[in-house]
């Protein structure tokens, strides 16, 4: 198994949650609405989930194995990382061009 797209569909600075996520496995396969969300100690990953009749939410599809949640987890943390570096630097670009007018 290979992920071979992360997409962060949007990123929220409010509340818990941080960003949600679209990723492509085997170019054959989109999982949508993953959560990025800020725990008490860290981010961690939540996957796609609907609420039951009892009020209990569920997941939609989730990995199987510790190292399966391991590399789906890192992968899109980094790529969340790596778009907050983009927006920041993009944000100081905007900065400098505004100071210098």
């Amino acid at each position: 198994m290979e992920i071979t797209d992360v997409k962060i569909r949007k990123i929220m600075s409010e509340g818990r949650l941080r960003a949600v996520v679209s990723l492509t496995i085997d170019d054959m396969l989109a999982v949508h609405d993953i959560k990025v969300v800020q725990g008490d100690e860290r981010l961690f990953v939540a996957m796609p989930s609907r609420k039951d009749e009892n009020g209990v939410f569920r997941d939609i599809v989730h990995p199987i194995s510790s190292s399966a949640r391991k590399l789906f987890e890192e992968t899109i943390l980094e790529a969340y990382e790596r778009q907050l570096a983009v927006m920041e630097a993009e944000e100081a670009e905007n900065a400098s061009v505004e100071a210098e007018e």
